[in-house]
């Protein structure tokens, strides 16, 4: 039996596309007898959960970040080498690119010397958390410079894996690009009968819509930071309520570093709300199929988990000019891309997209959203690790 076991400090219980991930996987495998998966959980103790044949969660106890965030990281080798003794798998995914990925080498080194390494590119750091925003404050060439070394630093932490998968063709093509072992694309995928435009509630519709039927609706469960553009929604709100002769409801769920900039709003706007991170992928699900349109607004999205479910709910989205949120909406032809990151120009792109054939891009989004599966994509995946130790189903 292929056995794999998957490492991430990326893995938080109220985090967004990573844990979404990690759960259709566990679901995956937890229902198969063909592999085992073992993934091992950054927590607040170390203990073995056994789930079924085919998935075993391995907590560790891991260092807790301060502050709105519910990430823990595992950066000893002590913490890595039990496991992987214990397994001797013949695959090690690790999702995060921080310090993680040389621990893992040199832990295998020494616990299980026959296992292959390959990465997963969660997050294009580099791009999101270095080039651009260097850019921003130096200019062009301090950016240019601050993305190139950040790619230095990535080859360097995984020096010696077999390959880095990518859900993004553009990031796929950066990783190729800039040297990083063997990039393979594995799209990820999306429940299209939990997510889907049947699941909108009537009620819920009305209550936000609160007495005006032409009150635009839009829901943001995204993590709250500004790189999920926070900072642009709310400085178009005021836009938005003047060209739209309205205010727009918009409800905001999750949590982040932005937090209290939403909560104000909340107190400030009667139609903004914040209901705090929604645990229920039915109480998601209900959200997205009963709001008028969707916001895509991070240029670097490795795929967009969130973006898919929202199409497949059936909202046309306002997207960002790169990253995962430029390919669903161009490739998919439901939406508006994003012409500029100012708040003027998101509360022209969500205007003209409501003002627009609306439920002809409903139904584009939500054809485009059912091309993509769960089960696609894991039985790729799984395919890829055979591959990679050449090993043929049992």
């Amino acid at each position: 039996m292929l056995t794999v076991v998957d490492i991430n400090n990326f893995w938080s219980p109220s985090g967004g596309g990573v844990r979404r991930y990690h759960l259709q996987k566990m679901a995956f495998y937890e229902k198969q007898k063909e592999a085992l998966s073992v993934f091992v959980m950054p927590d607040s103790k170390t203990f073995t959960e056994v789930r079924s044949e085919g998935l075993i969660i391995e907590h560790v106890q891991a260092f807790k970040f301060p502050g709105n965030w519910e990430y823990r990281f595992i950066w000893k080798r002590s913490q890595v080498e039990p496991v992987l003794a214990k397994y001797k798998p013949d695959i090690i995914e690790v999702g995060s690119p921080y310090i993680l990925p040389t621990v893992v080498r040199r832990a295998a080194r020494r616990a299980s010397p026959e296992s292959k390494l390959v990465g997963f590119w969660h997050a294009d750091f580099p791009v999101t958390y270095v080039g651009r925003p260097v850019a921003k404050k130096l200019g062009v060439g301090a950016g240019t410079f601050a993305r190139k070394e950040a790619f230095w630093y990535a080859r360097k932490e995984f020096k010696g894996f077999d390959c880095i998968q990518a859900s993004s063709k553009e990031a796929m093509a950066r990783l190729r690009k800039n040297g990083l072992p063997d990039p393979r694309w594995i799209p990820l995928g999306c429940d299209i009968n939990m997510f889907s435009p049947t699941k909108r509630d009537e009620a819920l519709v009305n209550e936000l819509k609160a007495g005006n039927p032409e009150r635009l609706t839009m829901f943001f469960p995204h993590r709250l930071c500004k790189e999920k553009g926070i900072d642009l929604l709310l400085g178009a709100y005021d836009i938005l309520t003047q060209r739209l002769g309205h205010e727009p409801a918009i409800t905001f769920a999750g949590t982040g570093p932005s937090l209290p900039l939403v909560q104000e709003a909340a107190k400030k706007y009667e139609h903004v709300r914040y209901i705090g991170f929604v645990n229920s992928v039915d109480e998601m699900a209900r959200y997205y199929a009963s709001v008028d349109l969707g916001l895509a607004l991070s240029g670097w999205e490795t795929f967009g988990l969130s973006i898919l479910e929202s199409m497949a709910s059936g909202n046309a989205q306002v997207g960002a000019a790169a990253g995962a949120a430029f390919e669903h909406v161009t490739e998919s032809g439901a939406g508006t891309i994003l012409k500029e990151r100012t708040p003027e120009a998101l509360a022209d792109a969500i205007v003209e997209l409501y003002r627009s054939d609306m439920q002809g891009m409903k139904q584009k989004a939500r054809a485009y959203a059912e091309k993509f599966s769960w089960d696609d994509c894991f039985k790729r995946q799984l395919e890829l690790y055979r591959q990679i130790c050449n090993k043929t189903p049992e």
